[in-house]
């Protein structure tokens, strides 16, 4: 079986810029992608029942409420709703996915 070799016109890549051609240079990613904004509505305005585990391992069950730069209001089921700093939060997760 005779294959044939396809070779590309050199002269055209370099042209092109192609594989080889001068680096292009990439976008500074945004400071803000509102990510953590879409998180937090979502499970705000579906009442997501959540776990907020702190920095010293305490966990805490309650629903956001609100949330601003620097905390979030936690409601919680017959006990005192909490401000807690976001600094003090090591993760949070939805408490349906807390299957230990």
């Amino acid at each position: 079986m005779n294959r044939k070799l396809i070779r590309p016109n050199l002269a055209e890549l370099k042209d092109s810029g192609g594989p080889r051609g001068p680096a292009r240079t990439k976008r500074v990613p945004p400071e803000q992608t509102n990510a953590e904004a879409f998180y937090y509505l979502k499970q705000m305005n579906s009442k997501t029942p959540m776990v907020v585990v702190l920095l010293d391992g305490e966990t805490i069950h309650g629903t956001i409420e609100w949330y601003d730069k620097n905390c979030l209001k936690l409601n919680r089921h017959k006990l005192p709703n909490l401000v807690l700093p976001k600094h003090n939060i090591k993760y949070l997760y939805k408490e349906y996915d807390d299957e230990h």
